[in-house]
């Protein structure tokens, strides 16, 4: 009887371990999503860089030519606090703003918020 309890827990453990690593994959390398329209350009999770950045990089500042766009996750890396970092780049193969070819996203906010989808 207790061979059979240690066996029926064990083998629920497995279980549940391997349930809870396949969710962890949702999102990977080369998945396209789309940038959504946020009200007055207010990008809190997808991390664009302030417009004097841009400009001095010789690009525009224009919030309307990114929404939606087309972008592809090219790396994932998870930060010291545990959040899920991106980088993403156009599909198109052009430059954001003219000047940046790739950007940092919180993933998980940005999901969860509609700034990505």
């Amino acid at each position: 009887m207790k061979t059979s309890i240690i066996t029926l827990f064990f083998c629920t453990f497995l279980a549940l371990n391997n349930f809870a690593q396949k969710n962890s994959e949702m999102v990977k390398v080369g998945d396209i999503f789309t940038i959504a329209k946020v009200d007055m350009n207010n990008y809190k999770y997808i991390k664009f860089p302030k417009d004097n950045f841009i400009i001095k990089k010789n690009g525009f500042a224009d919030y309307t030519n990114i929404v939606n766009q087309k972008v592809k996750i090219t790396a994932l890396k998870e930060n010291k606090k545990g959040k899920i970092q991106a980088t993403i780049q156009l599909t198109s193969g052009r430059s954001f703003f003219k000047s940046y070819k790739s950007i940092q996203v919180d993933l998980k906010n940005a999901l969860a918020k509609k700034e990505l989808i």
